[in-house]
């Protein structure tokens, strides 16, 4: 008897265009009224007013000619993956990244598990600062190689990273495209119920990091051996190189965080780093073209994959469906009693996060209908915000159609299943979390 197999990531994306195009024939379509909101500078719908239009079924060839225009509407995100991939290749060419490694290892030799935590904390942080995913992509060849070098398996590469991003994200208390769109749409003060938040997010990051470390020690295998790299570049080079990759994430934090960078100027400081780079490692002008390229090419299955996510919304969007889809999941919860709403929210946001995997465009489309609907039932406008956090946040841990989790799942070479093996247990305990932390906040009358 076979073993049936989890389908490819791009048989899986192509299965959920094909039927976001089905649903387009069998929803009934339908639209809210929608109207600038200043504070958060985005179109919100208007509660109340949903109404039937015209159907707009979006036939099969549409729907084909709908995965282009989902790969242009990520072109920014594709190009900040493929500059930034083609850089730290360039980067790995110069020998400097598995130089720095085996210096990194040697200074925690003995206690390699340490290594998790640090990286976890890291980009948790970032997770709870800005949102960190798409720009976690570039990132996975470097953690992969030290991963490897320790011994543990490549799934720890994408855990370690956008697991904990993600588990930051959707527990922080000021993250500004989770919970500072929300707040500003549920008309709450910016950082209110902070410290509440943050009691949350350090036992969430824990529960994270000890999944992982017991994870990657059960399935620990023998570490690569180190390689010789000094014929790769010229002698003193590598600490050259790596200061210029410091420099570079210093930029890279300040200029997302003080400027707002978006990704086109992220994906240029990434493709000056490798220029620069590969000159000062020895690879010379051909050298440092030609390892860009390869870097480029190994990025590409991952690009194309954020495209084809895309795709599904746009189909979605153009059925005229998406906010049909939202009106039919949060009617029932003006029927319930507080805590069960409050719960029943969570899953409104879970199941909405598949075929609206933008967490501040759920934001903008379903609190101006849940707020209303909370202040209805007496349940606290902080305590919908925190629904809202948990279920489209947490979500990001296990979503085909997250672009930047299936990419960076690719470019690791683990299976989808393998990563909803490792992570479902850990969502799931993630979200008895969030249910205790809702319960808690609506006894405390936060």
């Amino acid at each position: 008897m076979k073993t049936i197999r989890f389908p490819h990531p791009l048989v899986l994306l192509v299965g959920f265009i094909l039927l976001a195009c089905l649903l387009s024939y069998v929803l009934p379509t339908g639209v809210f009224e929608r109207h600038p909101d200043a504070a958060t500078g985005r179109d919100v719908v208007v509660a109340g007013s949903y109404h039937r239009v015209a159907a707009s079924p979006v036939s099969p060839l549409q729907a084909l000619v709908d995965i282009p225009k989902g790969l242009i509407d990520a072109a920014s995100v594709i190009f900040l993956v493929f500059l930034a991939g083609g850089a730290f290749t360039v980067v790995d060419h110069t020998g400097a990244l598995r130089h720095g490694v085996d210096w990194l290892l040697a200074r925690f030799r003995g206690r390699e598990a340490i290594v998790i935590p640090i990286i976890s904390v890291l980009f948790a942080t970032m997770g709870a600062l800005e949102n960190m995913q798409e720009e976690i992509i570039p990132l996975i060849p470097v953690l992969l190689v030290l991963m490897r070098r320790i011994g543990y398996p490549a799934i720890t590469a994408a855990a370690v990273s956008l697991g904990s991003a993600a588990v930051g994200a959707a527990f922080s208390p000021l993250n500004p495209f989770q919970v500072g769109v929300a707040q500003k749409l549920a008309q709450l003060p910016l950082l209110s119920g902070g410290g509440f938040r943050l009691a949350f997010l350090l036992v969430a990051v824990a529960f994270w990091i000890i999944g992982t470390v017991r994870y990657a020690v059960r399935n620990r295998v023998a570490p690569e051996a180190e390689e010789d790299t000094t014929a790769a570049t010229r002698a003193g080079s590598h600490g050259l190189v790596l200061a210029l990759l410091l420099v570079t994430f210093t930029i890279f934090a300040y200029g997302v965080l003080q400027l707002g960078w978006d990704f086109e100027q992220m994906a240029a400081l990434f493709f000056a780093l490798g220029i620069a780079a590969g000159l000062v490692g020895g690879l010379g002008f051909t050298g440092t073209a030609e390892s860009f390229i390869t870097g480029c090419r190994d990025m590409a299955f991952s690009a194309i994959l954020i495209g084809f996510a895309r795709a599904i919304f746009v189909v979605l969007e153009q059925g005229q469906i998406v906010d049909t889809i939202v009106n039919a999941l949060s009617a029932p919860l003006a029927g319930l009693p507080v805590t069960l709403s409050a719960l029943g929210m969570v899953g409104l946001h879970t199941a909405l996060h598949l075929p609206v995997p933008s967490v501040s465009g759920q934001a903008v489309l379903t609190m101006p209908l849940l707020v209303p609907l909370s202040d209805l039932i007496g349940l606290s406008r902080q305590v919908t915000v925190l629904a809202f956090q948990y279920g489209a946040g947490l979500c990001e841990l296990i979503t085909p159609t997250n672009g930047a989790l299936m990419a960076i799942v690719a470019v690791c070479g683990v299976r989808f299943d393998e990563w909803l093996k490792f992570a479902l247990p850990l969502y799931l305990g993630l979200l008895l979390l969030a249910v205790v932390a809702i319960v808690t906040g609506i006894v405390m009358g936060l």
